[in-house]
């Protein structure tokens, strides 16, 4: 067996503490669990900064709040904030809405290898169920669960990571709710960039700069799974100006941004 890397779960949120509940609760049935956990808090209000307390009294690792004021959508800017403070070697990097797996965290760290970063999918759970999961607290799902879709992501089946390919471009399946990577390599292209304006792009446009330093990818198929808590979809009105940084970010093989990490460090 090789060793595991030490890790940082981060995750960012934003008002939503129902959520952020029943992912807390994933985090504390992981059959491996991270070495320490940092939510990114955009301005949440004091309903998030009381569940956070609450879950500190008896959390099996330490859990981090970072917040800053509410000044819009900066996911960016936290995202920085929070991985600047990151004690660890391996970022895993999850989604607020995210109900994981209790083996999703040793799926990420069992794949680790140097020169790469990983990226997983996720199963889609229905508004029609939000209710009941709030309610219950569930956050354990399987392949005949009612209300997901995307079954087939449920199955855990770690043989078919042995025909894993490495990618050498940014996939169009990279969701930044299921993604990790060395602190070294972020560290590299200066983290996100807080040039980006709204919500949108902010993960993908990452991973085209650590591509750009020569870092491959590889996506976790039926294994790191997750499942994803049904939201109404973001503003995307600004995302035709993240778009057009991204594609200037792959043109012209762009690796470090000016507004980044280092500012936090």
């Amino acid at each position: 067996m090789k060793e595991l890397p030490k890790c940082s779960l981060v995750t960012p949120t934003y008002n939503w503490p129902e959520a952020l509940e029943l992912l807390l609760l994933s985090i504390t049935k992981q059959t491996v669990l991270p070495n320490e956990v940092i939510i990114a808090d955009d301005g949440s209000k004091e309903e998030t900064r009381l569940l956070i307390e609450r879950f500190q009294k008896s959390f099996p690792v330490p859990l981090i709040h970072v917040w800053h004021e509410d000044n819009g959508n900066q996911k960016p800017k936290i995202m920085n904030k929070a991985i600047a403070q990151a004690k660890y070697e391996y970022i895993v990097e999850i989604d607020g809405d995210i109900i994981m797996h209790p083996d999703f965290v040793k799926d990420h760290l069992t794949y680790a290898e140097k020169g790469v970063y990983l990226f997983g999918s996720r199963v889609n759970i229905q508004k029609s169920i939000l209710e009941s999961i709030f309610k219950n607290k569930t956050t354990s799902f399987h392949f005949f669960s009612k209300g997901i879709k995307k079954r087939g992501r449920t199955l855990r089946i770690p043989f078919f990571m042995n025909s894993a390919k490495l990618h050498d471009k940014r996939s169009s399946k990279l969701r930044g709710c299921n993604m990790s990577f060395w602190k070294e390599d972020f560290i590299k292209v200066n983290g996100f960039n807080e040039g980006l304006v709204g919500w949108g792009v902010d993960d993908s446009e990452l991973i085209q700069r650590i591509h750009n330093i020569g870092i491959l990818g590889k996506r976790l198929k039926n294994v790191g799974i997750a499942y994803h808590i049904y939201h109404k979809e973001q503003d995307k009105s600004h995302i035709h100006l993240n778009n057009a940084i991204e594609d200037e970010v792959r043109e012209k093989k762009i690796t470090f941004v000016e507004k980044g990490v280092n500012q936090y460090l």
